[in-house]
């Protein structure tokens, strides 16, 4: 636990007022107008360098030449089918990435846009799977200022400066717009989920302006966060001796990103909605068969602010409206004409032919006088259709419908609910942002990295069930015979529904439960607010109506790693969502349950080697929950046989009894009972010689994918003893006596055999072969004990070895780095050179430096852990760092080269907070070792046991309590 205020300093404290000016601030000082003390921040003219990827070394490249080759064969093989491959190293986007990136616009699961911190919108991910980066520069903020009867005019794009591709002024496009804003008194704060923009002065002198920019992520909220939109309030204070007429102008493309606007059949039409909600909905026809997306613009009209629109204007010179004519009647009337809501749908626009769209707000501000005005954008794309075939509504057409109208229904509750949405958000920010235990870099850190939950890809859906038309319009779906893939009914309870009853491809039957049918466009009512003080952990409602249906959830690894909830990586990203989201969480980790008693008999090509396999072996758990068919077809990953990965299942084990004991939820204990029994009996066949520890097949078969192991590993070896350990603690609480003391038997010779061969005094060698780097100095070591410590079970290793081993990671992988400015390499030699062994070895991966971290928390090594994590703060997000904010990658390379940006296991930030402030159930677990509380009987080596114990098991779930097991059956 982190004590005293060893931590309350200045570094990397960025307070408000080295930002923006003391008075400005205090005139700010009212409906959270004001920037938050603890932030991210930039000023709007910094610079957005472009991002250095990293590349192989020469050996690298001869090492994986076999595998470029075979990689690059598949990777057109599936173009050929019109779908893009899960890894893709060859395709390079036009628009390189850039460090540019800010807080992203939504709740979870229904699609993303990101805005840049200089107000740009970019990185669209409205389609599963895709991402366009490029920003689509006709959606801008602008405003007009009109002072002393006209005399005295200013009007600007609220974006500074001219950007790439605007082309020349006498355009007829958005060149000709007043790109005027300097930027340099205007500022970018942001604390995920809002982000607030500053205008200073700029472009008016004696008009302050801040834009606060509000997404509906809201903690245990299962409603709201699904919701695909987001709200932009502007507060503007006149500091002139002067009445004021500001209009405000919300342009907006018809376009999902990329060239999409150029796709043609497009429509716009104005509304007038409830509640003084107007603006202009955005029909979008998308290409390649995928569903349709539906934008609505809109602002909030009140007794002070008028709205007016104008449906459609085009970029080019041939259009009806222009850019440039609709910028003049801005410039002219600060308004547009009340009669362009009675216009109706636009004719569909022609291929080429871009349509936008624009909302004006405006009103009166008083010499020295306040004003609000606020916008909203959502985006409604109820179905979401995999490529493979599978379709999908998403999680927010439960409460809102299918129609495609529901974005008006959106756009109004957003304008109608934000300051909820902004209660409770600062309900569960506040006493992190008040402990002043913590360093100031930390706190909106961990927020900010949060941002992953809306950009990286989530898709959230409320049934598991498919949409009657599933069928793909490019190919058939898949059809996979009953016999090759494998469901044991009798060993696995799918009572999880998400809604409607359906037999699924792996033939499951679930049945639903609770939740309202939907029809049209009905919806269903806001439930009302909880009038609890809010608590960061677990909250009491995520205890209430177990069975509620939360729906299904994904994420991707990464945006250029295309693969659904990448279990190795989500092993450290689950904090997040286990603190924040836990009915998510235990619904993702029944997904995997019930894989791991799945078997999907299709042949795959494996490309490290090119040998051939089957996509899924029953006890193995999955790499991934797929790419084109996610929950149908697993294991999108074919780098490597996974089934052969010694991670894996030991990664599964210990996050389903974190979950379980964090929770106390004895029936998901229950249901993914015999997932964790049958995970564990795989894992005996790589036990080669009978000590009770697993070992390694000499090839990367692991989570660090490109580094071979040989023998017994201690990332490995420590993940497996954590399993054993854990598991043992969870049949003990079940009731699987039996199962409980073999765990315990295996775990203390596995143990011995682990420290005999590893242990060399100071830390463990990362394995036991005789290789060049078989005794480096590997950062993620003790990943098991980690896990271990943070589910409240006792320690793996003594208090030296563990301290001895965290110690010299700090003192040669942190700090023989750049003096600890970077983070953890992955790999040290003990001579205190990087192991450039492999491209992985090499870099420093940002999640794990996070869990790195959280072991040292858990060790009482409270400065290392806060040097170490600051190190990825220094070298990512920090204004001398290599600009990864909001885009946290994979890792760097020691000159800070990135792979993989946009990247999961950086969520393991929650990790330290989670040890930091653990929940109620991990608190009170018993401070012995739980190994400690089973008693040691004659029985058999093996973990295989006869399957009557499961179901016996099982058939108890009626008998238990919440508190101790008392009824035997």
């Amino acid at each position: 636990m982190v004590t005293g205020n060893l931590f309350h300093s200045k570094k990397n404290s960025w307070p408000p007022e080295e930002y923006v000016s003391r008075s400005t601030l205090q005139l700010f000082n009212f409906d959270s107008a004001a920037p938050p003390k603890q932030a991210w921040r930039r000023r709007l003219n910094s610079h957005a360098n472009i991002l250095k990827e990293f590349s192989v070394t020469f050996m690298e490249a001869i090492q994986m030449v076999r595998l470029g080759i075979r990689l690059w064969s598949y990777v057109r093989e599936e173009a050929s089918h019109g779908r893009k491959a899960p890894i893709d190293p060859f395709s390079r986007e036009s628009c390189k990435p850039s460090a540019s990136q800010g807080v992203p616009l939504g709740g979870m699961g229904s699609g993303s846009i990101s805005r840049g911190f200089r107000g740009e919108f970019r990185q669209w991910q409205i389609v599963p799977g895709t991402c366009n980066i490029s920003p689509v520069m006709a959606n801008q903020f602008s405003i007009f200022i009109s002072r002393d009867g006209g005399n005295k005019k200013y009007a600007s794009v609220l974006a500074p400066g001219q950007h790439e591709g605007l082309g020349k002024t006498s355009d007829e496009g958005i060149s000709s717009w007043g790109w005027n804003l300097n930027g340099q008194h205007s500022t970018y704060h942001a604390l995920f989920p809002r982000a607030w923009s500053i205008y200073d002065g700029e472009p008016d002198p004696e008009l302050k302006v801040s834009c606060r920019q509000i997404s509906p992520f809201v903690p245990h909220d299962y409603r709201d966060s699904s919701l695909p939109t987001a709200v932009f309030v502007y507060t503007l204070v006149n500091t002139g001796k002067e009445r004021a007429k500001v209009s405000l102008l919300f342009t907006w493309a018809n376009s999902i990103g990329g060239i999409s606007h150029l796709s043609g059949y497009h429509v716009n039409e104005p509304f007038i909605g409830e509640d003084g909600v107007s603006g202009v909905l955005l029909h979008h026809k998308t290409a390649k068969g995928n569903p349709p997306v539906t934008f609505a613009v809109a602002a909030s009209e009140t007794q002070n602010v008028n709205v007016t629109v104008l449906p459609c204007f085009g970029l080019t010179e041939g259009s009806f409206i222009t850019a440039r004519k609709m910028w003049g009647k801005m410039m002219q009337d600060g308004q547009f004409d009340r009669e362009n809501f009675n216009i109706g749908p636009s004719m569909p626009s022609s291929p080429g032919e871009t349509l936008c769209a624009a909302v004006s707000a405006s009103a009166w501000v008083e010499p020295h006088g306040k004003c609000t005005i606020a916008f909203a954008l959502a985006w409604s794309s109820p179905k979401i259709k995999f490529s493979k075939g599978s379709s999908y509504h998403r999680r927010y057409t439960k409460f809102y419908g299918t129609s495609e109208r529901a974005a008006v229904d959106l756009v109004h509750d957003a304008l109608t609910n934000y300051k909820d949405w902004e209660e409770e958000i600062e309900k569960w920010q506040s006493p992190i942002l008040e402990d002043i235990r913590l360093p100031e870099w930390y706190k909106f850190t961990l927020f900010n990295e949060l941002y992953f939950l809306v950009a990286g890809g989530t898709v959230w859906i409320d049934s598991s069930s498919p949409s009657a038309d599933a069928k793909s319009d490019q190919d058939p779906p898949i059809k996979v015979e009953s016999k090759n893939i494998k469901v044991m009914e009798a060993e696995m309870n799918c009572r999880h529904s998400t809604g409607v009853e359906h037999t699924s491809t792996s033939g499951c039957n679930s049945s639903t439960g609770v939740g309202l049918k939907q029809n049209g466009n009905s919806t269903i009512p806001r439930k009302k607010r909880s009038s609890k003080p809010f608590s960061h952990h677990l909250k009491t409602e995520d205890q209430l109506d177990g069975n509620e249906d939360v729906g299904r959830f994904l994420y991707l690894e990464g945006v250029e790693y295309i693969m659904w909830c990448t279990y190795d990586v989500h092993f450290y990203a689950s904090f997040a969502l286990l603190e924040l989201f836990p009915k998510i969480e235990l619904n993702i980790q029944r997904d995997f349950a019930k894989a791991v008693l799945s078997e999907d008999g299709r042949k795959v090509k494996f490309l490290a080697e090119g040998n051939y396999g089957i996509r899924k072996v029953r006890g193995a758990v999955p790499h991934d929950l797929g790419t084109h068919d996610p929950w149908n077809e697993m294991n999108a990953y074919n780098i490597h046989d996974t089934s052969k990965w010694k991670d894996l299942n030991s990664k599964f084990v210990l996050q389903v009894y974190r979950d379980f004991a964090a929770t106390g939820d004895m029936a998901f204990g229950i249901e993914v009972w015999p997932a964790v029994r049958t995970a564990m009996e795989y894992m005996e066949q790589f036990d080669r010689d009978d000590d009770g520890l697993i070992e390694n097949d000499g090839f990367p078969d692991q989570t660090y994918d490109a580094w071979t192991v040989h023998g017994v590993s201690a990332y490995c070896g420590c993940l497996w003893l954590a399993a054993l350990q854990a598991a043992a603690a969870m049949a003990q609480r079940l009731g699987d006596k039996f199962f409980a003391e073999t765990c315990k038997t295996k775990f203390f010779s596995a143990k011995s055999a682990f420290e005999k061969k590893l242990w060399n005094g100071s830390y463990f060698n990362y394995d036991s072969g005789s290789s060049s780097n078989s005794k480096s100095i590997q950062a993620d070591q003790l990943a098991g004990q980690w896990y271990t410590s943070s589910s409240g079970l006792g320690p793996i290793f003594d208090e030296f070895k563990t301290r001895s081993s965290l110690q010299k990671i700090f003192d040669f992988n942190v700090m023989k780095v750049k003096g600890g400015r970077m983070g953890a390499v992955n790999g040290m030699h003990p001579n205190g050179k990087v192991d450039e062994s492999c491209m992985q070895s090499r870099e420093i991966w940002t999640g794990v430096t996070y869990a790195v971290a959280a072991n040292m928390l858990l060790a009482g090594m409270e400065e290392e852990a806060f040097t170490t994590a600051e190190g990825i703060f220094i070298a990512g997000w920090s204004e001398e760092g290599f600009g990864y904010w909001f885009q946290t990658p994979e890792g760097w390379t020691t000159d800070g080269h990135y792979r993989s940006l946009i990247y999961m296991r950086p969520l393991a930030i929650w990790s330290m907070q989670w040890v930091l402030s653990p929940p109620k159930a991990i608190i009170e677990a018993p401070k012995i070792n739980m190994m400690d509380r089973i008693v040691i009987s004659p029985a058999t080596f093996s973990l295989s046991l006869p399957q009557t114990r499961v179901r016996k098991i099982a058939n108890k779930t009626a008998c238990f309590g919440n508190s101790s097991l008392q009824c035997t059956c």
